[in-house]
Order: C-alpha cells, then structure tokens, then sequence
C-alpha cells in the first residue's frame, strides 16, 4: 500500500532560492488557471485540466520564466486545481496568497527521482532541476519511490516520499471492539475507561506566545520588524502542529494494534468549530464563549486524530465504523435513558432514573460503542437495507397467509 515519508531538507542558499522560485512560479498557474475556470463559469462555458495544460505549454512561449520551473511539477499544479475544484467547486477554491501560502510543489515521475541513503544520519536525492538535495535520514524509506513533495514549513524546506511498502491489508483484526469519546478536556476516551490525552503546549510556551501576540497587535503592518514576530509565532506554533501530530499516530496505533472494530463519533469539526453571531459586546452574545470551545476544539486535534487512525487501521486490518453523535453524551449506557439532567458536570454522569454514576466520557463512550456494534451488526454499516435481516416472504406465500386471515392483498 502507499505511505509517507517525511524528512527535513538541508538546502544550499542556491537551492532554497531557486525553490521559492518554483513555489513562486506555481502559486502564480494556480492562480490563473483558478481565475480562467471561474472567467468560464461566469460565461456559462467549462475548460478542464486537458485544455489548461495544452495553454500552459502555449503561454511558456510568451512568458519564459514559465520554463523555470519543471512541466511535470507545474502539470501537477492544474491536476490539483482541478480536483479541488470537482470536490468543492471554483468559487470555493481558495486563492494562493504570497504571505499565507507556504511553497509546495510535487515530482510526480518516480524514474526521475533518485534517492539514497550517504550516512548514518544523511540521505540525499536526486530531483529534476533541484539536483541532489540532501536530507535527514531519521527513519528507512521501507519502499519504492512512487513521488516526491517539496514544502517549506517556516524556515526549514521538507522532502515528502510516496512509497509503495508492499504490505496488504490483513482480512480481519480479532480484536474486540472499543468506542471513542473525543472532548475537550481529554482528547480520546475508552468504553474500556483508558483516557488518552497530553498537554500539546507547555507554560513557559504560552506565556512566551501571549507576549508574542502583545508585539504583534504593536507592530505595523508590512514592516520588517512584523515579519520577525509572526516568524516567531510560527515557530512556536510548529512546535504544537508537530507534538499534536505525534500523539494522534502513537494514540491510533495503540488503538488499532488492540481493537478490532474502532467506533467514533461523526463529527463534522469544520461546521461545530464556525464562530458565533453577532459581537462580544452585543448584550447577551456568547461570542466569546464559543470561541474559547472552537480553540479548545482544534487543540486536540479531533479530525487529525480520526485521520491517523484510518491510516493505522489499514496495516492492522481494524474496521472504523463513525455513528451519529446526537445524544451519546445525555443517554445513560445501563438503562438507556436519554436525560439531559444526568450530565451533572463535564466529568460526572448520575443517571436521574436508574441511578448509574460514571465518569461522563466513559459513559459517552460505551454509547458510542453500542451504537456501532448496532449498526455493525445489520451487516451494512447503515448505508442500505441489511443483507442479514430476514427477507420477505415469496409472493404466493403472502397471499396464501392473507387468504387464510381473509386479509385482502392490495
């Protein structure tokens, strides 16, 4: 199956120039090519990544810096668009911005990519154009090369490697099977009662990052000294993005290294994370309210952590089964009453019929699971009528029993 391999590229001054030329070079074809889609619409016309990439090689003859920048890699450019643009539509694509874009760009052609491996510590490859770029061997590629990405994540540029690992999907993972709670105050909890969770950010960080914040609202827009500070700030972010990643891949693969069948909530966290109307100072807004849960949302990585474990699920063979989340934290997991009143706390469940208390994530958490096993247990996953429940009765059997109740057939 394809992977990802990540490593951190060192390159020369040179190198690193000329990458932000491609990257500067690609964002301009997204660009254009987005506004041309949308010029089209506008008239009631279409053009598609065939005719574009025909006027691309027209347009390399008026504009040569266009012949800077690999084919393969500007080619991949208006293949991405226009996936985007079938998956959300040309009004909705975003521009590339040249302050809030970070330079991406993908070699598509594995015969032209070469890698290997220099030290203990060093590997390099060789990209078209790039030359040999050497990078950080801080773990084995473990397969063929399929394509390479090249990105920049602030100051440090990253080599990304498709590999084919040549490893299938195991049948069936005998594991049993768990429910998943994700919240706010723990980002992942068990039926079984494990609570996963880690601080993403330390203290002395997020006292160095309001201080940061108070420079920033200070400085004037466009300055030098403005740069300094938002590079600052990325910095520390980086350091988050990173941790937070670490923990959904170490939380999915202990997850689907156990259970095999792996039921979570169906969370939209793009809809639940939108900001409320209205102002803070608009007399009872809960503006602000809403925004602390949305950051508190995106800080455990809700949609990162669902992510990671499809991704582990497809070397395990774990089944990953997404059920509504309506009323999963209200209902009691003993009695199945649905009582808003029984969530006492963010912690404490005390079911007001049976009298059942538990940990309110745990008891979430095993309504999830059941929730899952029901659905699992029809045999379709609730996309269609059930292949294992009983099928109707012949035509002749059915008027023969209607017959004998004297019931007329319609």
């Amino acid at each position: 199956m394809l992977t990802g391999r990540r490593y951190r590229a060192e390159f020369t001054p040179g190198q690193a120039t000329f990458a932000e030329q491609i990257g500067g070079i690609c964002r301009s074809v997204w660009n254009t090519a987005l506004e041309q889609r949308r010029t089209y619409r506008r008239r009631g016309a279409f053009i598609g990544y065939a005719e574009q990439c025909k006027q691309l090689a027209d347009a390399k003859r008026d504009f040569g810096w266009l012949s800077d920048a690999p084919a393969h890699v500007l080619q991949q450019t208006l293949k991405d668009l226009d996936q985007a643009v079938k998956t959300h539509g040309a009004w909705k694509v975003r521009w590339r911005s040249h302050r809030r874009w970070s330079p991406s760009f993908r070699f598509p052609d594995a015969k032209q990519i070469v890698v290997e491996r220099v030290g203990r510590r060093w590997g390099r490859a060789k990209l078209p154009k790039l030359g040999w770029v050497r990078f950080r061997w801080s773990r084995p590629l473990g397969g063929t090369v399929r394509s390479a990405t090249i990105s920049r994540d602030g100051r440090h540029w990253f080599v990304s490697f498709l590999v084919e690992d040549g490893q299938t999907t195991p049948e069936a993972h005998p594991g049993p099977a768990v429910g998943i709670d994700r919240g706010v105050v723990v980002a992942a909890t068990t039926s079984d009662g494990d609570f996963h969770n880690r601080p993403f950010i330390t203290a002395g960080e997020a006292q160095r990052y309001r201080r940061l914040q108070q420079q920033l609202a200070r400085t004037r827009k466009g300055s030098n000294r403005r740069k300094l500070v938002v590079a600052e700030l990325g910095a520390v972010m980086r350091r988050i993005r990173c941790r937070r990643a670490d923990f959904n891949a170490r939380t999915a693969a202990t997850l689907t290294g156990r259970y095999g069948t792996i039921v979570l909530e169906n969370l939209t966290t793009k809809n639940m994370t939108a900001g409320a109307k209205g102002t803070v100072e608009q007399p009872g807004s809960r503006v602000a309210q809403k925004s602390g849960l949305n950051r508190a949302i995106l800080d455990k990585g809700w949609y990162g952590l669902e992510l990671a474990v499809n991704n582990a699920a497809r070397y395990t063979g774990s089944t990953v089964i997404k059920v509504p989340a309506a009323y999963t934290s209200q209902t009691c997991s003993a009695c199945r009453v649905v009582e808003a009143a029984s969530r006492e706390s963010q912690a404490r469940f005390a079911c007001t019929s049976c009298g059942h208390v538990e940990h309110a994530d745990v008891n979430a958490a095993k309504n999830i699971k059941a929730a899952g096993l029901a659905v699992s247990g029809r045999g379709d996953l609730a996309a269609g009528r059930s292949v294992k429940r009983q099928p109707p009765r012949p035509r002749t059997r059915q008027h023969a029993a209607s017959a004998a109740r004297r019931i007329p057939v319609l």
